[in-house]
């Protein structure tokens, strides 16, 4: 019996996901702060997103039941010995709504 035959093996997309959280390729790779849905201009709106070294910018993300792909970001920064998260922080970020994601 091969890995992909056994039922036994946990999809990624399986796992509950978190609501504060973005996710690429089913991996949690930031979270957010104060997120804004804008559906009349096809947009989301973050105030920050933190601990996002593992976030690949130029590549289509998933938050909540969404699809986006960031278009824009007012500030980034790494994290000092004041901040209280973790990796760089980026703020004012604006994405693109592109549709929703898979169930």
């Amino acid at each position: 019996m091969s890995q992909s035959d056994n039922p036994q093996t946990p999809l990624a997309s399986s796992k509950k996901r978190e609501p504060d959280a973005i996710y690429q390729k089913d991996r949690l790779v930031a979270r957010v702060i104060d997120p804004e849905i804008d559906s009349e201009a096809k947009e989301i709106r973050f105030s920050e997103v933190h601990d996002s070294d593992d976030l690949l910018l130029p590549e289509e993300c998933e938050f909540q039941k969404y699809r986006i792909l960031i278009q824009r970001i007012a500030y980034a920064s790494k994290v000092n010995k004041d901040e209280p998260h973790k990796g760089r922080i980026l703020r004012g970020v604006v994405a693109e709504l592109l549709g929703f994601r898979e169930p």
